[in-house]
């Protein structure tokens, strides 16, 4: 008998942990949205149209360097991203036309390219320091390889932390986005920085002590799991 190749593997689906502020409310719009969603709009569809408007994002901040006016295009890209990045999934299920392994890697691909293009555009934008913006792209690697190999070893795949998941997170980015039209700058302790930077420093140092925490409990809860065998 032919080996089986990867594809043709069962594959078991981690557990979704979404706990975050807004997960009820938002679920049952995205379940109403599915629903009357126009039969010729599939679920790839919209995940390509999440990815473009993440490219919009960064190029609007981009932009928004030289034309402060682009921070409204920021916005509206990020809603477009939620549109596309937070229904395609939800589509599929409505429709029974779920393909979870090729959901999982697709989706999740698409979140670290989306990823580079927000970070790029904001690196190139003046708003945040191109070294910010790498350290915000570490971090956010670095905690998504940790979700990715806890779904594969402990069977939970969790995207909420602090009861912040990727929409809160959007909403924080737009309104920071905005805030960018009034005041660009913020004084602390005496000194004057980017208001970006500021916000880029929160978030790295707030993904490294997450990564670090959930790193040593899963880490624990895998050796607890898996004792060492005595000789």
């Amino acid at each position: 008998m032919a080996e089986m190749n990867a594809t043709q593997k069962p594959f078991r689906g981690a557990d979704r942990v979404l706990t975050s502020i807004l997960a009820g409310p938002e679920k049952r719009t995205l379940r109403f949205l599915a629903e009357r969603m126009p039969a010729w709009v599939d679920s790839d569809h919209l995940t390509v149209l999440g990815l473009a408007a993440m490219l919009g994002t960064g190029l609007s901040f981009w932009a928004a360097g030289t034309h402060p006016w682009a921070v409204w295009l920021v916005v509206i890209c990020l809603a477009v991203n939620w549109f596309g990045d937070s229904l395609d999934g939800t589509l599929a299920r409505v429709r029974r036309q779920e393909r979870p392994r090729y959901g999982f890697y697709v989706d999740h691909v698409v979140d670290i390219v989306g990823s580079l293009f927000l970070l790029g555009g904001l690196a190139l934008s003046g708003y945040m320091s191109p070294l910010v913006a790498a350290g915000v792209l570490i971090g956010f690697l670095m905690m998504s390889a940790e979700v990715f190999l806890a779904a594969h070893t402990i069977g939970q795949f969790k995207i909420t932390y602090a009861s912040l998941g990727p929409t809160e997170l959007r909403i924080l980015l737009a309104v920071g986005a905005l805030w960018l039209l009034v005041k660009p700058n913020v004084v602390l302790f005496g000194h004057t920085f980017r208001l970006f930077d500021v916000g880029g420093a929160v978030a790295i140092v707030g993904l490294v002590v997450i990564f670090t925490a959930t790193a040593i409990a899963h880490t624990r809860a895998l050796y607890r799991a898996e004792p060492r065998i005595k000789p």
